[in-house]
């Protein structure tokens, strides 16, 4: 029998140990050589690098609809503190040092997020949208992703999906960020606004970088394992050189196998392999 953690035998525990993880967190941050973006600028840079749009409301299977809409509010109030936010080269933009702890007294509502026990409701809940958003937009440039903590269980089942499944990323204020480095010789700017029911996001640039870059699922399927289905594929990052508009390089990014939380009547029959 395995021994289990304080934080798994009381809810107290459980609190007192995200606490110390925010506490060590926030220690680091102040110790840290890492320089943090923080200028915003009116100001937009010339260039789209990458744009793209999610829908904000879905008809997910089981959840209170009020979730999703208060989600809304949720994202509008994080787009005020990201959008026009430059990252100048060697700055590091970080989720949670240009959002803040998403509060009630900062008009935060009650949202869907996820714990350690599954899906439950909090203050802020749905931000992991907006950070899923920029995830893609750095995915889709020669940034460096320099924190990153994938969901690892297949939550919901596909609805309106726009992208290969697995690439977005899990927040959770403050210890679990999202990170990315600018590398680059230029400044780089987050657009984010909603609009018409999505959450619309761009990544700008001063100049044109010289690739783009071309993300695609493969090998995706179901598979029964016991009792349970996992969720399979591989995400694989093409880089185009934009000049010659050739393949330079292919790139394994992401290799699921994720657990399906959600009813396996959901799961298409034909996406099940033996």
């Amino acid at each position: 029998m395995s021994r289990r953690l304080f934080c798994e035998i009381n809810p107290f525990f459980y609190f007192l140990s995200i606490k110390k993880e925010i506490t060590k967190r926030h220690i680091k941050n102040i110790f840290s050589k890492e320089k943090i973006a923080k200028r915003k600028s009116n100001d937009i840079l010339p260039n789209i690098v990458k744009g793209h749009t999610s829908v904000l409301v879905r008809k997910l299977h089981n959840v209170d609809i009020t979730l999703q809409e208060n989600k809304v509010t949720n994202i509008k109030l994080a787009c005020d503190k990201i959008s026009n936010i430059v990252i100048k080269p060697g700055e590091t933009f970080s989720f949670w040092c240009t959002l803040g702890k998403a509060t009630k007294a900062k008009g935060y509502k009650e949202g869907l997020v996820i714990s350690k026990n599954g899906l439950t409701k909090g203050y802020g809940g749905g931000l992991c949208q907006m950070a899923n958003m920029i995830h893609w937009l750095v995915l889709n440039s020669p940034l460096t992703v320099t924190e990153l903590h994938h969901h690892s269980d297949a939550l919901f089942p596909d609805e309106r999906r726009k992208v290969p499944f697995g690439t977005g990323t899990s927040v959770c204020y403050n210890n679990v960020d999202y990170r990315f480095k600018n590398n680059t010789d230029q400044d780089v700017q987050i657009i984010v606004w909603c609009e018409n029911g999505d959450l619309c996001g761009e990544l700008r640039s001063e100049r044109p970088f010289p690739c783009r870059y071309k993300l695609v699922e493969e090998n995706h399927h179901f598979k029964k394992e016991g009792d349970e289905y996992y969720r399979n594929s591989q995400v694989y990052r093409f880089v185009i050189d934009k000049a010659e508009n050739k393949e330079i390089a292919k790139e394994l990014i992401l290799d699921n196998h994720s657990l399906v939380m959600y009813d396996h009547d959901l799961i298409p029959p034909e996406q099940i392999r033996d």
